[in-house]
């Protein structure tokens, strides 16, 4: 059952947190969701100023969103408290830290009202209110400028929060039909409990299309590109382990005449080579989860699979070309575009399932929900590893099997590990822990890399 909390009075604002409410002279004050719990933040801890990670952290804590919405934010909230920031009489910036709330009488009411249990993105305004405030930002949303200005999306949020379906119908005898309504079904992710908004039937769906590709793509630039790296970075981290405990194996197994200097080699190779899938897979990823937001678990499945094979090929084609042009030895069994589609679309897969967003946006679980994320995505791409293996697919260490036997001389050969695991030969058991711990590990590399939250400075 909802808890009541104090309601805080400031000059002619009541911002009651229990009911969900900013109110000025008795009138709500429209807010989308974050941006009233960022000011209910700043209000609690008007004492102290709030640095803009821990802004970020608990405003945005399931999302990762670019560095402009923090202050998107900001103005929208000193545009509702009628505040200049350069004299601010409520919100000030702390220079290269963060924000404070700096009225000086803020009076602690107990909100005698019982607390309320409405959608988040629902706020209550007398009908003249509500038709103000419509008709402003319908006026804003339609207004000259680019695509992605932070005043037209502001708006397009404000819509949602007054009434989707209104907000529609006010559009269909404005200009700028087509761009608006790109706008109006992007930022729908971004407020909870907004209403869909349709495309069918509509003569200009087309243009409404073309125009949110475009919003959309610009997303992809600004955001996707990190974690593209960071995806790649946490599966080159975990393909080193992978092949320095392989590496270990191989010096340390019965039988072994591998050198000492195996562990290192391996090391490396396994960075290169998850790094390489991590770019491919995590491009895949990263640009799903920006680009298909009505359709994101099937895109991230797509994504990954286009971006495993996409790699995955180009990888195969690039090491048979060099391998047989210099020792003119034949890489055919090795891992290719197959393989990188199976193992991408299982990775998308799994992350999809264990990072399932309500809201757009870039999923950023921490703690034991990001735990959780890496495991479950890890599994899946053991689980397409394993699959893969036992029906003769080659990944990682079983490919380096095969070229090793194309040499005569190499120490690299798994015949210790196999013994160690039961086999005097490399056998389908081998193939199988093998392969599964590839997998296992590439997919918990990749996941703690997307859902790394970037660093932001105090």
């Amino acid at each position: 059952m909802p808890t009541s909390r104090p309601t805080y009075v400031f000059s002619d604002f009541e911002l009651s947190p229990t009911r969900r409410a900013l109110l000025r002279g008795g009138r709500a004050v429209p807010l989308i969701p974050r941006y009233f719990d960022l000011l209910v933040l700043l209000v609690e801890r008007r004492a102290e100023a709030v640095t803009r990670r821990e802004i970020m952290d608990a405003v945005w804590s399931d999302v990762v969103v670019s560095d402009g919405a923090l202050s998107q934010a900001i103005r929208t909230l000193r545009r509702a408290l009628g505040d200049d920031p350069r004299e601010p009489l409520f919100i000030k910036t702390v220079s290269r830290h963060g924000y404070r709330f700096v009225y000086a009488a803020v009076a602690e009411e107990a909100d005698g009202r019982p607390a309320v249990s409405l959608p988040p993105s629902v706020v209550v305004l007398s009908e003249p209110a509500a038709a103000d405030a419509m008709d402003l930002n319908l006026d804003r949303l339609i207004a000259r400028g680019p695509l992605d200005d932070e005043e037209r999306r502001e708006a397009a949020e404000a819509l949602h929060v007054l009434g989707t379906a209104e907000a529609m119908r006010r559009l269909s005898d404005r200009p700028g039909r087509a761009q608006a309504m790109a706008l109006l079904r992007d930022a729908r992710w971004d407020v909870p409990g907004a209403a869909p908004v349709p495309l069918g039937g509509l003569r200009e769906a087309a243009a409404i299309l073309r125009w949110l590709l475009e919003l959309r793509l610009r997303r992809v630039v600004r955001l996707a590109s990190r974690r593209w790296a960071s995806a790649a970075a946490g599966a080159a981290l975990f393909g080193l382990v992978g092949g320095v405990l392989g590496g270990l194996a191989l010096r340390f197994g019965p039988g072994s005449t591998a050198a000492n200097g195996l562990p290192v080699a391996l090391g490396l190779i396994g960075l290169l080579v998850g790094g390489l899938g991590g770019l491919g897979v995590g491009a895949g990823l990263a640009g799903a989860e920006a680009l298909l937001r009505s359709f994101r678990d099937l895109g991230l499945v797509v994504g990954g699979a286009f971006g495993g094979a996409a790699i995955g090929a180009s990888a195969h084609l690039v090491a048979s070309w060099t391998i047989e042009s210099l020792f003119g030895g034949d890489l055919s069994p090795v891992a290719g575009g197959f393989e990188g589609l199976v193992l991408g679309a299982a990775t998308g897969l799994g992350y999809a399932l264990t990072t399932s967003r309500a809201e757009g946006g870039m999923a950023s679980p921490h703690g034991r929900a990001r735990a959780v994320a890496a495991l479950g995505t890890g599994l899946c791409g053991a689980l397409a590893a394993i699959l893969l293996a036992a029906t003769g697919s080659y990944l990682g260490a079983m490919s380096l099997d095969v070229v090793a036997h194309a040499f005569p001389r190499s120490q690299v050969g798994i015949a210790p590990l196999s013994r160690l695991l039961g086999e005097a030969a490399p056998g389908i058991r081998t193939r199988v822990v093998i392969s599964g711990g590839e997998g296992l590990l590439f997919g918990c590399g990749l996941a703690l890399g997307l859902t790394r939250r970037p660093r932001r400075d105090s």
